[in-house]
């Protein structure tokens, strides 16, 4: 059985630093791509950044770039997203995704494209 297991989300003031763990247990990790997501109080969820299954490719939503960055330690099984700068509008429930298509290292990342998610995790910004 699959499984994501995030932590590492909670209240931190503007200009503050989280950062996010996502372990995944039940399939090789080191062979899919992990993506995170990321839903604000009534908007859709979107995309805030994956990286490939070597991790040689990364990609960021604009609206992180530069401040977001994604990493993954296939050793434990783990993907990262260390938060700088956090502004109240990255207030979120995080979610980590992992990707369905093993070996891939395109540039092309959707909801639809992952097949397992972590249960997400809160983040507040304060302003």
């Amino acid at each position: 059985q699959v499984s994501l297991v995030e932590s590492g989300g909670g209240l931190v003031q503007a200009g503050g630093s989280l950062r996010l763990s996502c372990k995944l247990s039940g399939r090789t990790f080191s062979s899919y791509p992990m993506a995170w997501f990321r839903q604000a109080p009534g908007k859709e969820r979107e995309f805030v950044a994956a990286i490939s299954w070597t991790g040689g490719r990364i990609f960021y939503a604009d609206s992180v770039k530069g401040r977001f960055t994604i990493s993954r330690d296939n050793v434990k099984s783990t993907v990262f997203l260390q938060m700088n700068s956090l502004k109240a509008e990255d207030t979120a429930v995080y979610y980590c995704a992992a990707d369905r298509r093993d070996h891939y290292s395109g540039s092309l990342y959707s909801q639809n494209d992952m097949d397992y998610w972590g249960e997400g995790t809160l983040v507040t910004v304060s302003s």
